[in-house]
Formats: structure tokens, sequence, C-alpha cells
């Protein structure tokens, strides 16, 4: 197991001003490949996030939304409506371009979620979108006797159980776990041949590879032909693990834009601009 880097959230701001942590890899794709970004927002203060994030455009990649506390609204251009609430999900697939809102559906309270930004192969990024939502029931939820293991997409055999999340994300083959830990006891989750392993940590602390994480911590992974990792963390500590097979494409990005090159992404732009981008 090769460690790619650590890395430590920065506060950001998108949207309509939605205060945020960010971990983004567009300068440095090869080792994120799949993944291109992930955010976290955490408020009570509805100033923090009221503004939500209003019609904005997307092409080329795919985005999971995971809201662990409140509400939020989608709606495209396209016609889908959702409300992902607490332990939820929504997957959208932007493809050749989706025009979309997700705003928060509540007018205080708690705000606290992930979104990451997964990215699509080349011959991916000109498809139909789409868009799903999973509420938490639809989730699978495990324990290894010491740990709470939550399976957001994919699969994943455990114990000889094999626990299998109704979202696939196909080539990139992710497996997004929530992770809670419980009593200091090494928790092993099984790996596949060459994965990119991000683990991020969002509360407590984890320890993975002789590295110890806090809050907003990460540290980025490349899987040889190892089995499994292995995780210890204080008891009440929760982290976020991503499991992904890299896609080994060149990765073009421009604001909501991520594709193979600057042509492409010239293209995007203008066909936006134009209004062509969803035809």
């Amino acid at each position: 197991m090769q460690i790619l880097q650590r890395l430590k959230a920065q506060p950001a701001s998108d949207g309509a001003g939605v205060k945020m942590h960010r971990l983004a890899g567009f300068n440095a794709a090869s080792h994120f490949d799949p993944l291109l970004m992930l955010d976290e927002f955490n408020s009570d203060e509805p100033r923090d996030y009221l503004a939500g994030f209003p019609l904005h455009p997307h092409r080329g990649f795919e985005t999971i939304s995971y809201l662990k506390v409140g509400a939020m609204a989608h709606e495209d251009h396209l016609g889908h409506r959702g409300l992902v609430t607490g332990g939820g999900i929504q997957w959208m697939r932007a493809g050749r371009g989706i025009i979309h809102s997700e705003m928060p559906s509540q007018q205080d309270g708690r705000l606290h979620g992930f979104q990451l930004w997964l990215n699509l192969p080349g011959r991916l990024k000109m498809s139909a979108p789409e868009y799903r939502d999973f509420a938490r029931s639809e989730l699978p939820e495990f324990s290894d006797g010491h740990h709470q293991i939550k399976l957001l997409t994919g699969s994943l055999t455990m114990a000889g159980q094999l626990h299998r999340a109704p979202l696939d994300t196909g080539a990139t083959a992710l497996r997004y776990l929530d992770l809670g830990f419980g009593d200091g006891q090494p928790l092993a989750l099984p790996l596949k041949r060459g994965d990119t392993a991000l683990l991020y940590v969002y509360q407590g602390e984890v320890r993975v590879q002789g590295q110890t994480l806090g809050a907003r911590e990460a540290l980025l992974l490349r899987n040889g032909d190892e089995a499994e990792i292995a995780l210890v963390g204080a008891a009440g500590s929760q982290a976020l693990l991503l499991l992904g097979q890299p896609l080994g494409e060149p990765v073009a990005h421009y604001g909501p834009f991520v594709m193979n090159n600057r042509e492409e992404l010239e293209q995007a732009v203008s066909d936006y601009q134009s209004g062509r981008l969803t035809g």
C-alpha cells in the first residue's frame, strides 16, 4: 500500500455562498483518480447554508451527495425532483450536460453532509444525464461486532457475507463507506488490486498505515495487491473511506466541467453559453 498524499480539507465557499471544507484533486488527478473533489458542509448557522446552490450547469462527471443531518432538495432541467434527508444520498450523472439546483429544505438547524465529484471515463462523458436518490432505509448498514459500517455505493464482502448498495458506478467500481468506530479494535476492509483509497476523518481520530488523522484530515493511498486495509479509530470517531478503480485518463477541469482535454472544455463552455449544453 503506497501513501500518495496527506491532506487537510481547506475552507471554501461555493454555490450562493455555502460555507464548506474541500479536498480537491484537479491539480494531482493521477493521484486522486478516479476521485475529483470531496466537500464537507457542516453548520447549525442558517446563514452558512440557506442560499444553497441555485441553478448551475455540469458536464463530464457524476456527483454523489450524502446527507448526515438535514434536508436538501434537487431539481433539474429534465424535470427530476428529489428530497434527500439524513442518511440518504443522491446520485447525478451530468453526462453531456445538466442544469440543476440543490437547495436546503430547512430554515434552521444543522445541515451536515458531503458531496463527491467522481470522474467518468471518456466514453461516458457525453452520455445522457441521469438522477436518482436513495433513502437511508435503502442503504446497507451493518456491524463487525465492534464498528458500524454503512455502504453508500458498490458492494463489499465481510465475514463471508455480501453487502450490496443499490448504486453501482460502473468503470470506477466505487465503494463508498461511512464508518463509525467503537472500541478501538482494528477494522479490516477488503481492497481490490490497484484501488485508489481516500480516508477522510470527520470526527475524532483514525490511524492507518502508521498515520494518525484528526478531523478534516485525509490520507490518499494506492493499493498494489494487498487484500485489505486496516484502520484503528478512537471510540466515537467517524470517517469516510472511498475505494475506486483509476481510469488512467487525462483530466481537464474548468469550473463545473470536467473533460479529457482543453478542446472538450472549450466546447462545453461554448455549448453552455449558446444554450446547447443540454441538447
